[in-house]
């Protein structure tokens, strides 16, 4: 199937590691072109090259997200190299562990800003070139927003952001012709997600456990699958879907657990 995605300029936040890697791979190989914005030039090069050896085509602009200023400078430097955006990604986050009973004002700030404050300051400022394109966005969300996880108020309040975000920019921007959907992602296997199980206690056997919860093949998510669905939903073959939230998760939210061991 052909998505119509060829040399269409698509910005995809944390677009260096896990499931922002995987999307950009799955871009590039679709003919689009992903744009990395990210802290690290060195991790994004390497993401660069990648699709780059693969005969694909990736750019890259550094910025750290949580600045207001190195937002809107990563759309401009975008805008200036390219003339035009046709889809953003929000995906750049972390699961930082700010607590209700351990975290403090100052911690609950910062993880809004790290996860969900930069997913409205890059829509804000890639706006105008969206509307031009009457583009799509699409917002990389987390289960913790329906689920809770414990421990984690600051990203739980950024996930449940993100998705009323979402609803809300797909009634603001229907007149634009803009569509706004979100994946909802439950257990993804990314290298991220290995670090931190690897600081648990018998890490195999609560990855076995986990896997176990999740109905579907009893398996983790791959960063392939949220790519392969970030892409069909960017892309005008999903041309009348907006303001929708996909769960991408092998029926892990919503199903009942027993079936996973039936």
């Amino acid at each position: 199937m052909d998505l119509g995605l060829v040399n269409k300029v698509i910005v995809v936040t944390g677009g260096a590691k896990g499931i922002g890697a995987g999307i950009v791979k799955i871009l590039a190989a679709e003919g689009a072109i992903p744009v990395i914005v990210g802290r690290s030039a060195a991790d994004n090069l390497l993401v660069v090259n990648e699709v780059e050896a693969a005969g694909d085509k990736a750019y890259q602009v550094v910025a750290e997200l949580t600045s207001p200023d190195a937002c809107e400078k990563a759309i401009n430097e975008i805008l200036q190299h390219f003339g035009r955006i046709d889809g953003l990604v929000n995906n750049a986050g972390v699961n930082d562990g700010v607590g209700l009973e351990n975290g403090n004002y100052e911690q609950f700030m910062a993880s809004l800003h790290k996860n969900v404050v930069h997913y409205y300051l890059m829509a804000h400022f890639a706006l105008p070139a969206l509307k031009k394109s009457k583009g799509a966005i699409l917002n990389i969300t987390s289960k913790t927003a329906d689920t809770g996880q414990g421990n984690t108020s600051g990203y739980a309040a950024a996930n449940g952001g993100r998705n009323a975000l979402t609803r809300e920019w797909a009634v603001e921007l229907l007149k634009y012709g803009i569509r706004v959907n979100a994946i909802v992602v439950a257990e993804c296997w990314t290298p991220l997600y290995e670090n931190w199980i690897k600081t648990l206690p018998n890490p195999d056997e609560k990855k076995k456990d986990i896997e176990s919860k999740i109905p579907l093949e009893n398996r983790m998510t791959t960063a392939e699958e949220i790519a392969n669905m970030t892409v069909f939903l960017l892309s005008p073959r999903s041309s009348h879907t907006t303001g929708q939230l996909i769960y991408v998760d092998g029926g892990y939210v919503h199903l009942d657990r027993a079936l996973a061991n039936a």
